[in-house]
């Protein structure tokens, strides 16, 4: 491809003299790319790429700042050219001009970055904690911020969808991210520069769907991921939507499911004999009763004698929780069905379809990972009228429908596929001109947490490559903390090697992390506190990108010694000392040659920590808040928590077994 990138610099009394040099027609159909537009911010002290589209051959004209200058447009109707380096200031004017002149005013320079990542980085202002308040102060004009809608694609695409640039006021805020916004706030009132962010994320996606093919190869894990992808874009093909897909798998499911085969009485109807069927108690999960390391198709099915004058009535069906997904009859009759392990089930249920005495409830469970089962607390298990309760909690009868080798593999959505966000909401804003990437992500490859050690350098080195500009930086939050408290000195959790995959990129050039881990909610992903999290986002921008003397990171574990019953660990980023949340250091777990982990004693000593425990004469390996949501304590003087880590290197609950 014959690309011409071309640098203005040219004053206006030359602009003549290079139209006839190009020697072409101006441009027809002339188009730019969504991320450039009216209110936009450019990037500040280094060269900007312009670029879009036009008839072939022909001629495009540039002007902003006192530049003006052409480029000719290649045979594939693509052109581009670079402005020159700007300081920070504006308002100014871009105009792009063929037959027909765009025009884009009210331009900014300043500071420009990415923000990606899953829900955590795309929850919005309007849901986080104190959004009335923090919205009614949102006056900055000068922080302006572009959102991506949604997209997938199994090819690259050109260009993205987008509303426009929009500046940061009460009414404009609310959709926005709230970690980017809080982050480009900081960002702002420290430098004094217009500050630009480019929103570009999607809840509940794995990494691999923002790497692109090329920074995919060499693991193994994604070769037949790629070479499928490969497939349907060589075909034309384009990724089925998630009803779409959800349909033929659930087709699929029915032929397979023993209780739903025809010619046979279905495991529903209520004239079911039920000799030979196993009991499970309900609430409970799968693994916690006879049905452990299942995943499949299992029916349930309880009578329930009601009260007399209760079957004239629409009655509640309470079920508690059901993981993953259930189908639910009474008498035979479907009366409801949910998806969501977590999602309390409670059908109202129409007085036809009830009768005096004896009722049959059958439940049918989906399980494909996990726990498995109907679950909760006994008194969320039951039949009511208004205040009125007859519990059906106790032994169920169960059996199997569908055994785990014959469950048909879900389909994975398409914006969870490898590639497809790249392709659509990536790509597409490269090669624009930025200082760097704030990112927040994990939590959909925390079952793969080995693998993300491998997946996340390389989905960084990708984007690095696409863009060409070198090692640009990269920021990132680690995961917060999240479920069950911790309870054990040492959790087999995946979230905490998740988060140690994520520290391991820090060996990557330009490249700090957010720590988050006290700031996180036991019961909800989506913690509210989205303004800590775009602060130490911002602050490690400050003291990484912009040299700042600022402390932006929390203690993090650099070498461990053994000194005799105890170990010392000391620490980078200690800022102006180490100190203790409460009375006293927790969260601290050591082991002998044992691998046996107990609670440890901990005590700060200058800039080390000392551990050690009764019982542990030789120790060997140390763990701090290695839980999914661990006991902290372990903060510098500024107040930032420091990073979970272990000394050891033991086998993980997500390393593959060999």
């Amino acid at each position: 491809m014959d690309r011409v990138d071309r640098v203005i610099a040219l004053p206006a009394a030359c602009l003549l003299a290079v139209t006839a040099a190009c020697g072409s027609e101006p441009a027809e159909y002339v188009r730019l790319p969504a991320v450039f537009g009216s209110h936009m911010v450019l990037q500040r002290d280094e060269p900007v790429a312009i670029w879009g589209w036009a008839s072939p051959r022909s001629t495009v004209t540039v002007s902003i700042y006192d530049l003006h200058g052409e480029v000719r447009v290649n045979r594939d109707s693509t052109w581009r050219m670079m402005i020159p380096a700007r300081q920070a200031g504006g308002p100014y004017t871009l105009t792009v001009a063929g037959v027909d002149t765009i025009t884009f005013s009210d331009v900014m320079v300043g500071e420009v970055w990415i923000a990606s990542g899953q829900s955590n980085m795309e929850w919005p202002l309007a849901r986080t904690r104190d959004s009335a308040i923090e919205a009614n102060a949102a006056d900055y004009p000068d922080i302006r911020y572009l959102r991506v809608a949604h997209d997938v694609s199994y090819r690259r695409k050109s260009d993205v969808t987008a509303e426009g640039w929009l500046s940061v006021t009460p009414q404009t805020v609310l959709p926005f991210s709230a970690v980017a916004y809080f982050f480009g706030r900081k960002l702002h009132d420290e430098l004094g520069v217009p500050v630009g962010i480019i929103q570009t994320t999607w809840g509940g996606t794995p990494a691999e769907a923002w790497t692109s093919s090329d920074g995919l190869e060499g693991i193994s894990d994604f070769t037949e991921p790629l070479a499928a992808v490969a497939e349907h874009a060589a075909a034309g093909d384009e990724p089925l939507g998630w009803d779409e897909s959800l349909t033929a798998w659930t087709e699929t499911l029915l032929a397979r499911d023993r209780g739903r085969q025809s010619g046979q009485t279905q495991w529903m109807a209520p004239e079911l004999g039920t000799q030979g069927w196993a009991s499970h108690p309900v609430p409970m999960t799968w693994s916690e009763g006879g049905l452990a390391e299942y995943d499949g198709v299992v029916w349930f099915r309880t009578t329930v004698d009601l009260p007399s004058g209760w079957s004239e009535s629409d009655l509640v069906l309470s079920l508690g929780m059901v993981d993953d997904i259930d189908s639910t009859w009474v008498n035979g009759r479907p009366v409801g069905g949910t998806r969501g392990w977590r999602a309390q089930r409670r059908y109202t249920v129409s007085a036809m379809h009830w009768r005096e005495g004896d009722n049959v409830i059958a439940v049918r469970v989906l399980d494909t990972g996990g726990g498995g089962g109907i679950h909760g607390d006994r008194d969320s298990v039951y039949v009511a009228r208004g205040a009125e309760r007859v519990s059906i909690a106790g032994d169920w009868q169960y059996r199997i429908g569908l055994e785990p080798a014959d469950l048909p593999q879900l389909p994975a959505a398409p914006q969870n596929q490898v590639t497809t966000l790249f392709n659509a909401m990536l790509a597409p804003i490269i090669p624009v001109s930025m200082r760097g990437v704030i990112w927040y992500q994990g939590e959909s490859n925390a079952g793969r947490a080995h693998q993300y050690r491998t997946l996340f350098p390389a989905m960084i080195h990708d984007w690095r490559r696409q863009w060409g500009r070198g090692d640009f930086p990269f920021l990132f939050v680690q995961l917060a903390n999240y479920m069950a408290p911790q309870s054990d000195p040492v959790e087999p959790e995946t979230w905490p090697e998740l988060r140690e995959a994520q520290s391991l990129a820090l060996e990557l050039a330009n490249t700090a992390q957010a720590i988050t881990i006290e700031i996180g909610e036991a019961d909800d992903i989506h913690p509210r506190n989205k303004q800590d999290v775009g602060l130490r986002l911002a602050l490690a921008a400050l003291g990484t990108v912009y040299d700042q003397d600022v402390v932006y990171s929390g203690p993090s574990l650099r070498e461990m010694t053994v000194e005799g019953n105890r170990i010392r660990l000391h620490f980078d980023h200690v800022g102006t000392g180490l100190v203790a949340a409460g009375d006293r250091l927790r969260g601290f777990a050591i082991a002998g040659e044992d691998r046996q982990f107990v609670w440890a004693n901990a005590d700060i000593d200058g800039e080390t920590v000392l551990v050690s425990a009764d019982g542990i004469a030789a120790p060997v390996a140390v763990r701090y808040a290695w839980a999914n949501n661990p006991v902290i304590s372990l903060f510098n003087r500024e107040g930032l928590p420091a990073s979970p880590f272990r000394t050891d290197d033991w086998p993980g609950v997500t390393e593959p077994t060999r």
